[in-house]
């Protein structure tokens, strides 16, 4: 396959707040230095969020690619994420970033297929593949008729 490459521009606003934006995108977003910081903008997503958010909607897209290729049958999938910033070695670091999928599935058969599949899906989500960060994964797997 031949490289892909994507397009992000960012221009300062003012203050610590800037805008991205993406000439293959409809939808700018506001980036700002988070409220933990000095001079931090509380409401507006951070590097940090969007670092995290990369993480878990990768895992999302290779999840359902994954699932679809191996016909699992399921009616509901989300996945919230934590991305832990901390200094090592005197630097900031997102050291660790925790995934928490839960997929509703239909069939109580199918419950060890959905667990290899979240397994497959975080080995193989690109993003997870290009980052130092620690990634800890916590599933649930619940039946339809529970949401």
């Amino acid at each position: 396959m031949d490289p892909h490459f994507y397009e992000v521009n960012v221009t300062w606003q003012h203050d610590r707040k800037g805008m991205m934006q993406s000439p293959e995108l409809n939808e700018d977003v506001a980036v700002a230095t988070p409220p933990q910081f000095p001079k931090g903008m509380e409401g507006i997503w951070s590097p940090e969020h969007l670092f995290t958010a990369a993480v878990s909607g990768c895992f999302m897209t290779t999840f359902l690619a994954i699932a679809e290729n191996s016909k699992l049958e399921f009616t509901a999938f989300d996945v919230k994420s934590k991305g832990k910033l901390e200094q090592v070695a005197g630097k900031f670091k997102m050291s660790e970033i925790i995934l928490q999928p839960t997929v509703a599935i239909v069939n109580e058969s199918d419950r060890e297929r959905a667990e290899r599949i979240l397994q497959k899906s975080e080995a193989a989500c690109l993003i997870t593949n290009s980052i130092s960060s620690k990634v800890t994964m916590n599933p649930q797997i619940v039946i339809s008729e529970a949401l």
